[in-house]
């Protein structure tokens, strides 16, 4: 009865209500109401959906802005030793909290150290101090700098390599694939971590060596991924139309098939460069990477961990740093995978 009722309702409204959307030409019947959007653009406004990763997008580029500009403007000497000042905890102005404003505890009392050690008062080590008494934050500021340069050398040659290999393979194909996937294979059966010791006992550590350790194995993934995706678009008619008309193979891989898989290889080298970040940290940990008074992340919680049960911040401080950045390019890679390719998701 409800339903009847609603129907004669709906028959009863007078036509004078409804007013007839005019269209004088045939152009405007069939314009498009939405704006036209080429792929980065429809990329990017899916990426803005992602508040998560636009958040990492902008806190990773507050970090390397940071990290850049300390080359130029740094509270303290990062490799000036004060031995006078030595260990002292993080003193932040106008912060009254045990641990954060200059006082530790010494022998079961809380003891102002900087008093203590006759800080000026308008001295402040805003994270306190290491063993040689130089300025930590100086320091972080230093070895996410040096960290993030290894990470992204190491990737933008993955790349160059990676995607070099792999489009040779995938649009050569035939023996020449099979050759070359198994020269792959050979490689990626030796562990990376092996490959990288081997490398660092042979030739001196610094930053150079340990890039060069990183890129040895590192590119495999990248090599195959574009070879996979070479392959897929290589029986595509517009690939096939391009090789009628007489286009080389060069113009093919760089004109038609790298524009296409752009996307993929961007993703990829996000997710690469947080792999890096944790290699030459790890390598540095124990030992067998970079060596002071160069500092780096891996270096900052070589030394930290050695004091970490009566100064825990010399520790926690890098360490929360090297999360921070790995969850950040993790995400962000995320999130570009997601606007790049909706149909992951699926």
């Amino acid at each position: 009865m409800e339903a009847n009722q609603k129907t004669r309702d709906i028959t009863t409204i007078p036509a004078s209500q409804f007013e007839p959307l005019v269209k004088n030409t045939v152009e405007e019947r069939e314009a498009i109401a939405a704006p036209s959007l080429n792929f980065l653009q429809d990329s990017w406004r899916r990426l803005r959906k992602n508040k998560a990763a636009v958040f990492c997008m902008v806190l990773l580029a507050l970090i390397i802005f940071i990290s850049v500009l300390s080359i130029f403007v740094s509270p303290h000497n990062p490799t000036k030793q004060n031995m006078a000042y030595i260990n002292l905890p993080p003193k932040i102005p106008g912060l009254n909290i045990d641990g954060l404003n200059g006082k530790a505890m010494v022998g079961g009392e809380l003891v102002d150290k900087y008093a203590k050690a006759n800080v000026p008062e308008n001295l402040h080590f805003y994270f306190g101090t290491d063993n040689l008494g130089r300025d930590l934050l100086s320091r972080l500021l230093m070895g996410t700098r040096v960290s993030l340069l290894i990470a992204f050398i190491a990737a933008l040659l993955d790349i160059t390599f990676g995607v070099t290999y792999g489009l040779i393979s995938g649009l050569l194909g035939g023996r020449v694939d099979t050759l070359m996937q198994r020269f792959l294979e050979v490689l990626s059966g030796i562990p990376n971590l092996v490959v990288m010791i081997l490398m660092l006992m042979v030739f001196e550590p610094g930053i150079w060596s340990i890039i060069a350790a990183m890129v040895v194995t590192n590119w495999i993934s990248m090599a195959r991924i574009v070879r996979a995706q070479t392959l897929k678009l290589k029986d595509q008619e517009f690939i096939l139309a391009a090789m009628t008309l007489g286009e080389s193979r060069f113009k093919i891989a760089f004109k038609h098939i790298l524009p296409n898989i752009s996307s993929v290889i961007i993703v990829q080298m996000m997710f690469s460069i947080p792999s890096a970040i944790f290699f030459e940290a790890f390598l540095s940990f124990i030992g067998l990477g970079l060596k002071p008074p160069t500092a780096s992340l891996g270096t900052l919680l070589n030394e930290g961990y050695k004091t970490f049960l009566y100064l825990p911040y010399q520790m926690l401080i890098p360490a929360a740093v090297l999360s921070v950045i790995m969850i950040a390019f993790n995400l962000l890679a995320d999130g570009l995978r997601d606007a790049f390719d909706p149909k992951m998701k699926e």
